[in-house]
């Protein structure tokens, strides 16, 4: 079984773990120390027994903050960026708790250097083998080793989802067994899994099989069983999972918070609803947009001439779109149509070969320089650099009719780009697709995504194709 490969592994990963760590000490105080030789630098450093004497403690020290990480727990459906955030965080907080053990101890003589050496070598070597570790696991695994048995108790849109996924990934290295279930008929086969047995005949098959998880996947109509189901399955031993069948109820990543002791589950994951989420990206909203309108003020200037030029009317269009938490804001454009008096510029799309779009104002709305002014509703409050597209009120209340979820944007301050756009889903492209793309960034907010988005805008979104 599974959970007797998954000991050695455990064991051969905590001794490479002790070699890292001691390289990575090493390094740094080889690094060190040569470059005070090389500089004739004496005095004023601990003696070279304190730092092997401070090894001693670095390596279990470490070995335990890995565990208290979960670093040594199976990875097998987890992201590699997600073991790298470990590795990273894991280290910080070790690097925090170094400084202050010597803060407490008074080892002033102790290098900060070789400290902050130490912390950059061990995680670069740690990420390294995390890597290699991944590669060499997956490799097995594609070829039927490191295998996990598992079977699914109830077939249900859940069991169909799980079965799709591990079939989309082999290295995770799930082998399905089978499907038990009491209502679908035992010749049934989803994607090469067969139903191999009833609900009654659990703990037999349990018995029978060397498994190594058992996946309780009952549809909502079954949950009247899952008490007993869950009963058989703690008494067997074996690991056990439950998946709920609520996808089609709450299709994104929910998340669990604990109220003393009873757990809730959050329907939808909004990391912008915690004020110091909000407040940092508003800060960068507010900086970097004044840094915006000071580099592009040339360019929206030379726009501004060219609108002028090229047709009668305004030079700046406001349009009413909806924002954050529905309230409706006017929106800033740079003109690019021949102006609009009976009002159907709020109701209608632009086309293909649209005749109210000027030709200036297709080349500036195919460059999307006709955005710029938006700058100004981003110092306004009324969007931010990033973030889901804001829609004309019309379209809003035809498409929270239409489109499930569709409202979900408007928790967030939409933006002048976004995970949509950069992606392609710009213009006249498909709604629902651009629902997807903005629900993942709501729910998967960082700063680092927003840095993201916005690199992906100025190296290939400017240019818009489906723009008219």
């Amino acid at each position: 079984m599974i959970k007797n490969n998954q000991k050695h592994i455990n064991k051969l990963h905590i001794l490479l773990d002790v070699f890292i760590i001691a390289a990575a000490y090493a390094s740094a105080w080889g690094i060190k120390f040569f470059i005070d030789s090389y500089n004739n630098v004496v005095g004023g450093v601990a003696p070279t027994p304190m730092y092997l004497y401070t090894l001693c403690a670095v390596i279990p020290g470490y070995l335990i903050l890995y565990g208290i990480f979960n670093m040594y727990a199976s990875k097998r459906t987890r992201d590699i960026k997600e073991q790298i955030m470990d590795v990273f965080n894991a280290n910080t907080v070790g690097i925090l708790i170094f400084f202050f053990v010597l803060f407490i101890i008074h080892l002033t003589n102790f290098s900060r250097i070789v400290l902050f050496l130490f912390y950059a070598f061990n995680i670069l070597y740690k990420v390294l083998s995390v890597i290699f570790i991944r590669n060499c696991l997956n490799a097995i695994r594609r070829k039927g080793y490191n295998r996990k048995h598992i079977i699914l108790v109830g077939y249900s849109r859940a069991a169909e989802g799980y079965i799709d996924r591990i079939l989309m990934n082999p290295s995770w290295g799930y082998n399905v067994v089978g499907i038990i279930d009491d209502e679908v008929s035992m010749d049934t086969v989803y994607n090469k899994v067969p139903v191999i047995g009833r609900v009654d005949e659990l703990q037999n098959l349990i018995a029978t099989n060397e498994l190594d998880e058992i996946v309780i996947t009952l549809g909502l109509k079954d949950y009247h069983m899952l008490e007993k189901i869950v009963a058989i399955c703690e008494k067997s031993g074996v690991h056990t999972k439950f998946i709920p069948d609520y996808n089609h109820i709450i299709p994104t990543r929910p998340f669990i918070e604990d109220v003393q002791g009873l757990p809730v589950i959050n329907i939808r994951r909004v990391p912008l609803s915690v004020l110091y989420n909000r407040f940092f990206k508003r800060s960068v909203d507010l900086i970097l947009g004044i840094l915006a309108l000071i580099i592009f003020s040339p360019i929206m200037l030379v726009v501004a001439i060219g609108v002028r030029i090229s047709s009668k009317g305004a030079v700046i269009y406001k349009q009413t779109r909806v924002g954050l938490h529905n309230r409706t804001f006017e929106m800033y454009k740079f003109r690019s149509m021949v102006e609009q008096k009976d009002g159907t510029d709020e109701v209608t799309w632009t086309t293909s070969d649209d005749p109210r779009v000027t030709k200036f104002g297709k080349f500036i709305r195919k460059m999307s320089l006709d955005e710029l002014p938006q700058l100004f509703n981003v110092l306004k409050g009324d969007m931010s650099l990033v973030g889901p597209r804001p829609e004309r009120p019309y379209y809003v209340d035809k498409f929270k009719e239409e489109i499930p979820r569709y409202m979900i944007k408007h928790q967030v301050r939409p933006g002048m780009t976004g995970w949509a756009q950069v992606n392609g889903f710009r213009g006249d492209t498909s709604i629902e697709k651009r629902i997807e793309y903005d629900l993942y960034y709501i729910e998967n907010w960082n700063m680092v995504f927003d840095i993201k988005i916005l690199f992906k805008t100025i190296f290939r979104g400017f240019i818009n194709k489906n723009a008219y």
